[in-house]
């Protein structure tokens, strides 16, 4: 069954690139919109942990009524999501360019990029990232480099990444082969652009941060790299816009002068942490985040596996004053 299962996954993923670009965009956003209310009616296990986060973005104060209607929200931003990734490529380029309502310091990004300093910027899951990185390749005129899970089925996956190097990107498995951050940080020593989004531990390896106001767990590679290469440390988050898109860019994120470089990593990743509050908490609707982030809601024995390697590190770093972050 779980054969059959990934056969017919891949086949629906295949069937929606093939054949959604070919329908009138009005009946299929009308169509993703129905299924998204469908999904959020029935309160499956995905949209409950939806909840679970969104409830700490928007406080306690705020009620079970207001919470349900953000959380209807964000599976409608779901849904445009996965209805503009079937549909980029059938997008004029123009408009993927043109629609993006730019906040922030891209000039700082651009800037660094001309005088040879690479640039890593840190995403959360939020809006359309796929959308972002055609307009970020126009605006720097440079393909970026990122990293992606692996997908079930391979065929997926396999999908996927011809769709997202067809974009401009370079894109690194992040497992079943050598370690992406060698590579990544090659990257930014020759003065190019990395963009990984960092707001989910993938690794069961994150940096413990304040968010929201509870601990959660996000991936250190994009401070790691900063702190490692000399690179420009921005995060950034986006939105959804009625009829685009929207960008901010945050400033620079220095490294500190005090501590070994686990430490300045988890200083910087801490740092990160708190622009995406930034972001999140303008529009909640567009954090795309159904998987368990908060520490409170992890399996124990995930976290105890992201404590241990989280103590290893600071415990090599004492010991060698050049602690490696990767995760």
């Amino acid at each position: 069954m779980p054969g059959l299962k990934a056969r017919l996954t891949g086949a629906g993923y295949a069937l929606g690139w093939s054949a959604l670009c070919h329908l009138p965009e009005r009946w299929t956003a009308a169509a993703f919109r129905g299924a998204a209310d469908i999904a959020w009616r029935r309160q499956g296990p995905r949209v409950q942990v939806l909840e679970g986060n969104l409830r700490r973005v928007l406080g306690a104060d705020a009620t079970g009524a207001e919470l349900r209607a953000v959380s209807r929200q964000a599976m409608y931003s779901y849904a445009r999501y996965w209805l503009e990734i079937f549909r980029l490529r059938v997008m004029p380029r123009e408009r993927l360019i043109g629609q993006m309502v730019e906040y922030g310091h891209a000039g700082d990004v651009l800037a660094n990029l001309a005088a040879g300093r690479g640039v890593v910027i840190a995403l959360p899951h939020t809006a359309n990232w796929d959308q972002a990185a055609v307009w970020m390749i126009d605006r720097a005129a440079v393909p970026f480099t990122t990293v992606m899970e692996r997908l079930e089925p391979e065929s997926l996956y396999e999908r996927f990444l011809a769709f997202r190097e067809s974009l401009g990107m370079e894109v690194l498995p992040a497992s079943g082969g050598p370690s992406p951050f060698g590579v990544l940080a090659q990257r930014l020593r020759a003065g190019k652009l990395v963009i990984l989004p960092c707001d989910r531990d993938v690794t069961a390896s994150g940096i413990e941060v304040d968010f929201f106001g509870e601990k959660a767990l996000m991936m250190g590679g994009p401070a790691a790299l900063a702190v490692q290469t000399g690179a420009a440390l921005m995060p950034a988050t986006l939105w959804f816009e009625e009829n685009g898109w929207g960008v901010h860019i945050f400033p620079e994120i220095p490294v500190p002068a005090e501590g070994d470089r686990w430490q300045k990593a988890a200083a910087m990743t801490q740092e990160i942490a708190r622009a995406f509050e930034t972001g999140i908490r303008q529009h909640p609707a567009d954090w795309h985040m159904l998987q368990r982030v908060f520490v409170a809601d992890l399996d124990p024995e995930r976290l105890a596996a992201a404590r241990a390697k989280a103590k290893a590190r600071e415990r090599g770093a004492e010991r060698n004053g050049n602690g490696h972050v990767a995760g």
